[in-house]
């Protein structure tokens, strides 16, 4: 065959089902807010959406997900329109996927299925791709059993990107040598990311981590802030791997900014546990800025998904400015102030595209910062040079004079420097 005659692949043209129960948490059920996110993702994995079918009922059927009634409608849909994939809103058991297989002859894939598929699409570095197959091979793993015919399936298609057919088929043995193989690789990757971030900390300079929910406008607000050319795509999950800019302050010097995974609802647990070392960069930062996309009419629930992910993650005690992004989309009035968010220590709107607002942010955070570090001018004495050698050591020293008095330093000091080095200070400006 002409290499020029390849065949392209079948576009994958899905039906989208979920239970509503009314009993679960609103970020836990199945809502028309979740549904809607649910056809993103499948946008975002490659996927036609076709149809959203949603069923109530007081809980998920134990061994196929919907009710009877329900499964012969969604085989009738499924049929009629030509649909090749069904993708349904919750995490599914082996068995429960195998059933709705046979009950509707389509092939079934689960949200969670859905995440880590597109996460094992946009991994590009080492860290990354190590990150996601072991995510995957930890899912899959329990479902080996139930998900015999979906694994011998040949060909492509969503939710079977990353580890492959080939090693899900062989025995559960050479999968737990996979995934302990996996993990002391990433335990490699984790101490050289626990290098980078002591050798910032030895710079001095703060560090402020952009967080936020999956597609709320983090790497185009990095982008504007500093100038940076990270990807920006109206995709889910545009940014896996965490980007690092220095950004200058009024009246104060130099930050680093640092942009994050975005979180999402239903999130898989054991990709929150392969990312960990990547969702430290949060844990480690100074001030968190949590983005919002203020255009968004579930905004609020994603600022409740962001805050549980944060408390989870032992981050939710830092300063957090509240940034309201995409202001030049907003439809409504609202000023989306919630005062029973209690985590915000301000709150800023802002445009990444237009420009909006971003001299705020920047005046904002420069007043928030100082809370952990302060930019200080000292003379010190001649005979303290263990001082001034803690001082090269920890912090950021900007300006550094030999004169008659001592030494006269300004640098961004943190408290504990700055308890030591407080008799000397000759001008401060935290």
């Amino acid at each position: 065959m002409n290499l020029s005659e390849k065949t392209e692949p079948v576009k994958e043209r899905a039906v989208l089902i979920g239970v509503h129960t009314g009993n679960r948490s609103l970020l836990e059920d199945t809502t028309e807010e979740s549904m809607i996110e649910l056809a993103q993702l499948a946008d975002t994995a490659g996927a036609e959406v076709l149809q959203t079918m949603i069923q109530n009922r007081p809980s998920v059927e134990a061994s196929t997900y919907v009710g009877q009634g329900k499964l012969e409608e969604v085989r009738e849909i499924c049929k009629s329109l030509g649909a090749n994939l069904i993708i349904v809103d919750d995490e599914l058991s082996g068995s429960q996927i195998r059933n709705l297989e046979e009950a509707t002859g389509v092939r079934v894939i689960d949200r969670s299925t859905l995440i880590l598929d597109i996460f094992a699409a946009r991994a590009f570095t080492k860290e990354g791709k190590i990150q996601v197959e072991l995510a995957q091979l930890k899912y899959m793993l329990p479902r080996l059993t139930g998900m015999g015919s979906a694994l011998s399936r040949l060909g492509g298609g969503i939710g079977t990107r990353g580890p492959g057919e080939t090693k899900l088929e062989t025995d559960r043995r050479h999968i737990w040598r996979r995934i302990k193989h996996l993990e002391n690789e990433l335990k490699e990757v984790r101490k050289h990311r626990e290098l980078l971030r002591s050798r910032r900390k030895k710079q001095g300079l703060p560090v402020a981590a952009l967080v936020g929910y999956t597609n709320a406008g983090k790497s185009s607000l990095m982008n504007a802030l500093s100038d940076a050319n990270v990807l920006t795509e109206d995709k889910l999950f545009a940014t896996l791997d965490p980007t690092v800019r220095g950004i200058e302050l009024p009246d104060y010097g130099k930050v680093l900014l640092v942009d994050t995974v975005g979180f999402i609802r239903k999130l898989p647990h054991h990709l929150i546990e392969a990312f960990k070392s990547t969702l430290e960069e949060a844990v480690e930062a100074d001030v968190l800025l949590h983005v919002v996309d203020s255009s968004s009419d579930a905004a609020e629930q994603h600022v409740m998904v962001v805050d549980k992910l944060l408390d989870e993650l032992g981050a939710s005690n830092k300063p957090i400015i509240l940034v309201y992004n995409k202001v030049d989309k907003r439809r409504n009035d609202c000023s989306f102030i919630w005062t029973k968010d209690g985590h915000a220590t301000a709150r800023v709107e802002v445009s990444a595209v237009t420009g909006q607002g971003l001299d705020d942010l920047k005046n904002t955070l420069a007043r928030v910062i100082p809370e952990q570090k302060r930019k200080v001018k000292i003379c010190l004495p001649y005979s303290a040079g263990s001082i001034l050698s803690q001082i090269h050591e920890s912090c950021d020293v900007l300006q550094e004079q030999y004169v008659e008095q001592g030494i006269v330093v300004e640098a961004i000091v943190d408290k504990t420097i700055y308890g030591k080095i407080k008799g000397y200070i000759i001008g401060d400006e935290g």
